[in-house]
């Protein structure tokens, strides 16, 4: 789109992610007519968390009943498949297995069922001998099996997202960084590090690691801030694309947002294992040793991060270990695939998890959003944000209609 200095929106949707467009579009098909534009300020769609993840369709097995991160991704898993189904994209629904290999797992594996059956999933007991027959290069004691997760390519689910919202009349504008948002009375302007000002009757903010940033320029976001989790991965050779028929998964530990290092087949025919979880100094940190002053200030002045860090010391210092040596990093993969060897892991790009973090040091589990009179920010929308895209932007649209009171076009 070729505009000039000052150009007007009704909506301006701010980042480029799967629940950016997941909002945008689905606003555009509501809102018949509005003028929405989508700000990404890097080049192209989905470059930070939607496309560097583990590309899993999550069933909803971990997540408390009655949460958002619950409702939101067993409606989000159904409503990714068939949105994949109607726009012909690619995806398998192989199934995944959460294995327990030592006893202390079990009766966490058990509790585990038990959410799953609170939360309205199929889930399957699997012995040891079943486990053996069913995955022959997987050792445990005993497994969970959970038919509905699957894999996807969340990437090209969002361009596809992005093309339905330039179809219908909308606007992506790439490769622009908001530097202000001004709220006044009758609308909001925003400053775009081109020196391009935007104007709009509304915003919202899908901003994921910068998120809180954002919500800090419009007023919010005061006891809140994104600290940013590396999630490093290897991609095993192509000898090793049929080491397993499903996904295999650590029984997790309850007390930490992350899920441990699972072993993925990928859409793309290759198996991945990962993620660890490595505090990142940058929140572009995708490499070990980036730093960046601003961001590393901003954590370490901020007394959430630091009472985490006192919390969690243990773990943090065994990630970063695991981090540095790609032989414990190798153990961790180890004790559910005994095979795997040095040589079998390549490298594979990392990713960064937004993970907002409370000033008394609470790490918000689920989602979050916040809103001002023209804005609405999503400020924690963590794994299984992906999966859950399609149903969390139909609640911001929900929003929009009532807390702008835009009406929907008849159809």
């Amino acid at each position: 789109m070729n505009v000039g200095r000052a150009v007007d929106f009704d909506i301006v949707v701010i980042g480029g992610g799967i629940v950016g467009l997941s909002t945008a579009m689905q606003l555009s098909q509501r809102f018949p007519g509005l003028a929405i534009a989508v700000l990404e300020k890097e080049q192209m769609l989905a470059s930070h968390q939607t496309g560097r993840n583990s590309g899993v369709i999550h069933a909803g097995v971990y997540y408390e009943p009655g949460s958002l991160k619950a409702t939101y991704c067993r409606a989000g898993s159904a409503a990714t498949m068939q949105f994949c189904k109607e726009y012909g994209i690619r995806f398998d629904q192989r199934g995944k297995m959460l294995v327990a290999t030592s006893q202390d797992e079990l009766p966490r594996m058990e509790k585990l069922h038990a959410r799953a059956l609170a939360n309205g999933l199929e889930v399957h007991r699997i012995s040891k001998d079943e486990l053996t027959e069913r995955e022959p290069h997987i050792a445990g004691l005993a497994a969970l099996f959970i038919p509905a997760s699957g894999i996807v390519d969340y990437g090209e689910i969002t361009r596809c997202m992005g093309a339905m919202l330039i179809e219908a009349g909308g606007t992506i504008l790439t490769d622009v960084e908001v530097l202000q948002i001004n709220e006044q009375a009758d609308g909001v302007e925003i400053t775009l590090d081109t020196g391009m000002l935007l104007s709009a009757r509304h915003v919202i903010a899908c901003a994921g690691v910068n998120a809180d940033r954002l919500a800090r320029m419009c007023g919010l976001a005061k006891d809140i801030a994104i600290i940013p989790f590396r999630g490093e991965y290897f991609r095993l050779g192509a000898d090793k694309n049929k080491i397993v028929d499903h996904l295999i998964y650590p029984i997790p530990e309850p007390s930490l947002p992350f899920l441990g290092v699972h072993l993925t087949p990928m859409i793309g025919g290759f198996v991945t294992v990962g993620p660890n979880a490595v505090l990142a100094f940058a929140r572009d940190g995708y490499r070990f040793g980036k730093i960046a002053p601003r961001d590393l200030w901003e954590m370490v002045r901020f007394p959430g991060f630091r009472r985490v860090m006192t919390d969690n010391m243990r773990y943090g210092l065994s990630e970063m270990a695991n981090s540095l040596s790609r032989r414990r990093y190798l153990a961790l993969c180890q004790r559910y695939c005994p095979e795997l060897e040095l040589s079998d892991l390549h490298p594979h790009p990392a990713g960064i998890r937004a993970q907002a973090v409370s000033r008394d040091g609470r790490l918000v589990h689920d989602f979050l959003i916040e809103r001002t009179a023209r804005t609405i920010h999503v400020l924690n929308a963590p794994s299984p944000a992906a999966t859950s895209a399609l149903p969390i932007g139909k609640h911001i649209a929900d929003l929009t209609q009532t807390h702008f009171a835009y009406s929907p076009s008849p159809p």
